[in-house]
């Protein structure tokens, strides 16, 4: 690290790797229930305790491809604060995927464990 975490910019936080994303979305869905893109997004930023930062032109296709594939579903209706917003929800399809990609991450995480235990040697 070099000491400089707090005055990070976008472009120097951690890149969502692609994939990942994807399954974000869909375990802020399980998650939270239903929500509109922004809250999603918020959502990650949090849970990742500000080290990623969720763009928007990254978000809107990554939504709409879960969307296509039938891993989620949406809706319009009004924000928080007034506004017509697209809110999505998790399918039963997108329940497996998260399965299917949680047992998918664990196994790579272990792997990954590892090699770097190894690679350390």
């Amino acid at each position: 690290m070099n000491g400089k975490a707090e005055g990070m910019t976008q472009l120097e936080k951690t890149s969502v790797w692609q994939g990942t994303l994807s399954l974000m979305v869909l375990r802020t869905l399980l998650t939270m229930g239903e929500q509109h893109g922004y809250g999603i997004a918020r959502r990650i930023e949090q849970t990742s305790e500000g080290k990623l930062s969720i763009n928007y032109g990254t978000l809107y296709p990554a939504l709409l491809k879960l969307e296509q594939e039938g891993l989620i579903s949406s809706g319009w209706g009004v924000s928080d604060n007034n506004r017509k917003a697209k809110f999505y929800k998790l399918t039963k399809a997108g329940r497996k995927q998260i399965e299917r990609d949680t047992r998918q991450w664990a196994e790579t995480s272990a792997i990954m464990t590892r090699f770097l235990a190894a690679s350390e040697e």
